[in-house]
């Protein structure tokens, strides 16, 4: 199981280091799916991901307080809005669709802004 795992924990750094060139595909969840991952299957791995230059304190800081920071938020909501323009005027053509997807964004943009900024 261990290695599965493990496995897994490098499929979503993998995802996440894609996240990093395509706007729509978020990083930092996938690195936090993947931080808890490597803490079940390799401490090794895991105190890398936490020390990490970029990735490491927003790792550090959902872990110890469950936060975002002011600039996380800012970026996070501006794609969401940025993504959902797209969907609204080249998407596709049903406005069901159109309206559900806006109120999955607006639901996850609720979660983002509703998390407390990190202490320092």
């Amino acid at each position: 199981m261990r290695i599965v795992m493990l496995a897994i924990a490098w499929l979503m750094v993998a995802i996440g280091i894609v996240g990093v060139f395509l706007p729509v595909l978020p990083t930092t969840p996938f690195m936090i799916l993947a931080a808890g991952l490597f803490a079940r299957s390799s401490p090794r791995f895991e105190r890398w991901l936490l020390e990490h230059p970029k990735y490491g304190k927003p790792l550090t800081d959902w872990r110890r307080e469950g936060a975002i920071s002011r600039n996380a938020k800012i970026a996070s909501v501006s794609l969401m809005t940025a993504s959902y323009a797209i969907v609204w005027f080249a998407g596709p053509p049903q406005l069901w669709l159109k309206l559900l997807v806006g109120v999955i964004l607006v639901a996850c943009a609720v979660f983002v802004l509703s998390r407390p900024s990190p202490s320092l």
